[in-house]
C-alpha cells in the first residue's frame, strides 16, 4: 500500500515526470546560484536523510539488485570500517580508505556475475591488491581522491544522476528523456560561463561553521578544474569567484539527485510500503532533522554510516545501469 504521496500525485505519464524534472533542475538551478552553500546545508540536512532512508528500504525490496541479499553484508563491513576511521583521524584505516572505496565499487560489479563464495573472495582479495599497487590510499593522489572523495559525493550525485536519465530516456526511446538530460547537463555548465549579476556575496557565519566537513571536495575540485591549489583553511573558499562557481556546481547537484528521487514515485514506486515501514522512516528522519537542528557537526557524524551505506548499497544499481546504457546504444548501432 502506499505510504506516502509524492511530487508526481496526478503525473502519471512518462512525458509529464520528465518535464517535471526539467522544472525541478530550474529550481535547484536558480537556488544553487542564490545561496549556494545554505542550499547545500540544508538539502544535506533536510532532503538527505529522507532520501538515505527511502531508497535503502526501496533497494532492499529490490533485493540490492544482487543475486543473493548476503552479498551486500560486505558493504556493511566497508561501511563500519570507514566510519571507524571518520570517528578516529588517528586510525590506520584511514591511510586504506581509497582502497576501501575501491574495492567495494568493484566488488559490487563483481556479484552481479559470480555466485561462488570462495571465487567472490578471491576476486575481492586481488581487488583490494590491485588498489594498493594503484596507490589509491594516498592523499592527494588522483586515484585515491576519484575514490575516497569524489565516488561517494560528486561522482554519485551528478555522475551517476545523469547515467540513469540516460538509461531511461534510451530504454524508453523518449525525446522528452533526452531533453532533461540535455537540460541537467546544460545546467551544471551554466555554473561556470554565467554569473547573474547583484547575486549575494555573503555566506553566514553559520554556514561557514556547518560547511567545515565537506571542504575537502570544494579544494580538491578546485584543483581538478584547473584553478589552482586552496587549502582547506582558506577562508578565500566563500568568496573566491571559482571556489564559488564549483560550490554552486555541488549545490545544484546535490539539491536535484534528492528531487530527482522523490519524483520518481510513479517510476519506481519506493513509496509503497507498509504503514509500519513508511511510519518507521518518517521518525527516523524526524529525528535525523533534529539532530542536524540542534548542531549541524552532530547531525553530520550521527547520518554518516547511514549517508554510507546508500551509496554502497546503490554501486551494484549503477554498474547495471551503465550495462544497460552499454546495451541500449549498443542495439541503436545495430539498428
Amino acid at each position: 500500500m502506499n505510504g506516502s504521496k509524492s511530487l508526481t500525485s496526478g503525473i502519471t505519464s512518462e512525458n509529464g515526470i520528465n518535464y517535471l524534472n526539467i522544472g525541478l533542475m530550474f529550481l535547484s538551478l536558480v537556488a544553487a546560484y542564490i545561496l549556494p552553500f545554505e542550499v547545500f546545508l540544508f538539502s544535506y540536512a533536510v532532503l538527505g536523510p529522507l532520501h538515505y532512508l527511502t531508497e535503502i528500504s526501496w533497494l532492499e525490496k529490490k533485493s540490492y539488485f544482487v543475486k543473493s541479499k548476503k552479498d551486500i553484508w560486505l558493504f556493511v563491513v566497508l561501511v563500519i570500517l570507514i566510519t571507524i576511521g571518520m570517528f578516529n583521524g588517528e586510525s590506520r584505516i584511514n591511510l586504506f580508505l581509497g582502497s576501501i572505496l575501491f574495492s567495494g565499487f568493484i566488488y559490487a560489479l563483481i556479484i552481479l556475475f559470480v555466485e561462488k563464495l570462495a571465487l567472490k573472495l578471491l576476486l575481492i582479495f586481488l581487488t583490494f591488491i590491485v588498489s594498493l599497487i594503484f596507490n589509491v590510499n594516498h592523499y592527494p593522489d588522483a586515484i585515491f581522491l576519484l575514490f575516497a572523495v569524489w565516488l561517494p559525493t560528486i561522482i554519485h550525485v551528478f555522475v551517476f544522476t545523469g547515467a540513469f536519465i540516460l538509461y531511461g530516456a534510451l530504454k524508453t526511446k523518449s525525446t522528452s528523456g533526452m531533453i532533461s538530460l540535455a537540460v541537467f547537463i546544460l545546467c551544471a555548465i551554466c555554473f561556470f560561463i554565467y554569473t547573474p549579476a547583484g547575486l549575494p556575496s555573503t555566506v553566514t557565519e553559520y554556514a561557514r561553521k556547518a560547511y567545515y566537513n565537506f571542504k575537502i571536495l570544494n579544494t580538491t575540485l578546485y584543483s581538478l578544474f584547473g584553478y589552482g591549489e586552496m587549502s582547506i583553511r582558506d577562508q578565500a573558499m566563500f568568496s573566491n569567484e571559482n571556489s564559488v562557481k564549483i560550490m554552486r556546481f555541488i549545490a545544484f547537484a546535490y539539491t536535484y539527485h534528492y528531487l530527482n528521487w522523490f519524483s520518481k514515485t510513479s517510476v519506481i514506486k519506493w513509496n509503497q510500503v507498509s504503514k509500519t515501514r513508511m511510519s518507521v522512516i518518517v521518525c527516523l528522519w524526524i529525528l535525523s532533522v533534529v539532530l542536524y537542528a540542534v548542531s549541524y557537526e552532530i547531525g553530520f557524524y550521527a547520518l554518516f554510516l547511514l549517508s554510507l551505506l546508500h551509496v554502497f548499497f546503490e554501486f551494484p544499481l549503477n554498474h547495471h545501469t551503465f550495462i544497460g546504457i552499454g546495451k541500449e546504444l549498443k542495439a541503436m548501432v545495430r539498428k
